[in-house]
């Protein structure tokens, strides 16, 4: 049964099929729209985070113009996010091989609050094309973060893929934005 999960929803303007050059495209292109689109429950609870009274969560949908598999190539490359996360500088592995338990420290563009940052695989479903991580470390003030990234075949009959991404992280505490 589809959940009436409210999300904020990427518009891809794009209509290559190449899921690499799509899918960067994509981010270079986004603009944000109110989306009601219908999430199947079995997607949408991977969505569904607990949420304590100092964290703050988001999610957002995105659909591109090529197959689940083809965008799930680019997707599952824990080494290699910044394919499509354009602002993200550069990747590396510490320890595994892209399976669950490996770290990676990537490096963001200059110009963001941050500089790197240590993340740990939790989840790695080629089946569901689930994939989930935390923030471990880094030159950041991300503290309890971990994202949730979910694919799953649009149903507008395009053949393309829908992205639902979502985090979980605590407010840091001088933090005054949306604190009452």
């Amino acid at each position: 049964m589809p959940s009436n999960l409210v999300l904020q929803r990427i518009k891809d303007t794009t209509t290559t099929a190449a899921a690499a050059a799509s899918y960067k495209q994509a981010q270079q292109l986004q603009r944000w729209t109110p989306c009601t689109t219908e999430v199947p429950d079995y997607i949408a609870r991977y969505h569904t985070h607990t949420v304590s009274p100092n964290q703050c969560c988001s999610a957002a949908i995105q659909e591109i113009s090529a197959p689940v598999s083809t965008v799930w190539s680019v997707v599952r490359r824990f080494d290699n996010p910044q394919a499509y996360k354009h602002f993200l500088k550069s990747c590396h592995v510490i320890v595994g091989n892209g399976n669950v338990g490996t770290l990676r420290e990537v490096h963001v563009i200059s110009g963001l609050p941050a500089v790197n940052s240590t993340e740990r695989l939790e989840i790695l479903d080629d089946e569901r094309h689930v994939m989930s991580f935390s923030v471990v470390g880094g030159d950041h003030r991300l503290e309890n973060y971990r994202s949730v990234t979910t694919l799953h075949p649009a149903t507008n009959g395009s053949g393309g893929t829908v992205v639902i991404e979502s985090y979980v992280v605590d407010i840091p505490q001088d933090c005054e934005v949306g604190r009452m």
